[in-house]
């Protein structure tokens, strides 16, 4: 595995170091299993598959709980897949991402459930025009957070799953997603906040993911043109935006799940107005990417737990079946 920090400790804190079947109703029952308990929170229904998705499918074959949160339905989402854009999907587009994500969500093997918010959408123009009244990323933050406070309070996950401050790309919901579940971690286990939602429960570790990785694109760009192929990467490279920095220098957990890339996959494509079979999600072949990079990337954000980094699990230095002391 390839690591990029040295091993240091990573004491308790609360500080931010950088930064199978769907449930949609009802209390999410949980099982023996391996004992922990995973919810990874996402602005709508194919980031999922997109964002940790073989992180997810391992822990979930392993026999722990893994609860997929889906903020908003993507109702405004467009249609992405060339295939699916015929008569009736476009209208349709709300039930048809639900059907979608219940999809998907059993080729994860894992649970799944909606919080009802009103997708954005991605504005477009310059400027940008006002987001739509009453969706996701014009609420006040207290709305949402008290709805995920609530979820976290009724599974009670050892472990949460995010996006960094900059939502992994600025869409306004991945932005308000960050905050949204920065804030349930930070509340869910302080009684006194959100009365009414449940017996405070505190979550032992939030994580950023991170997919998007300069160093990855490169190495499978350089395997394409060992086998004397063009990259489907080069122009994605040509445009990377320096600003957002060296994303491998904020990792602090690689979890080897090549197993899983193909669970991943069946995942993505059960997103068919989303994901385009012949698109770049597909791009390298499944062989090179468990031979040449078979991890996905996390950034432990805060913890109440001790750890040493790097790490190669999510539950590292957390009991299971156990709540840390707030």
């Amino acid at each position: 595995m390839r690591e990029t920090h040295t091993a240091e400790s990573h004491p308790s804190t609360s500080s931010t170091q950088g930064a199978g079947a769907s449930t949609p109703t009802g209390v999410v029952t949980t099982s023996s299993g391996g004992g922990f308990r995973l919810m990874a929170v996402h602005a709508h229904p194919d980031d999922e598959s997109s964002k940790g998705a073989a992180t997810s499918a391992k822990y979930a074959a392993e026999g722990n709980d893994v609860l997929i949160v889906t903020l908003t339905g993507g109702e405004r989402g467009d249609i992405l897949n060339p295939a699916m854009d015929r008569p009736g999907v476009k209208e349709r587009m709300s039930e048809v991402r639900k059907e979608e994500m219940a999809k998907a969500a059993a080729a994860l093997g894992v649970q799944q459930r909606w919080l009802g918010f009103v997708d954005s959408g991605l504005p477009e123009g310059d400027p940008p025009p006002p987001l739509p009244e009453g969706s996701f990323a014009t609420l006040p933050l207290e709305v949402p957070t008290e709805a995920l406070v609530k979820l976290v309070r009724e599974f009670r996950p050892h472990v949460m799953i995010t996006y960094d401050e900059r939502g992994g790309y600025p869409h306004p919901d991945h932005i308000m997603c960050h905050k949204v579940s920065v804030a349930a971690f930070e509340s869910a286990g302080d009684p006194d906040a959100y009365p009414g939602t449940g017996e405070p429960w505190t979550v032992s570790k939030l994580y950023y993911t991170h997919g998007f990785i300069r160093d990855r694109m490169i190495l499978f760009s350089d395997e394409f043109e060992r086998h004397g192929q063009e990259s489907p990467f080069k122009e994605w490279l040509s445009k990377w935006d320096s600003s957002r920095g060296d994303l491998m220098a904020r990792v602090t957990t690689q979890v080897e799940c090549g197993k899983y890339f193909p669970q991943r996959d069946d995942a993505l494509r059960a997103h068919a107005t989303q994901i385009d079979p012949n698109g770049m999600f597909f791009a390298v072949p499944l062989e090179w990417q468990q031979r040449l990079w078979p991890t996905e990337e996390f950034e432990l954000a805060q913890t109440r737990v001790t750890t040493s980094i790097p790490e190669s699990d999510l539950f590292a230095g957390v009991e299971a079946n156990s709540e840390v002391s707030r």
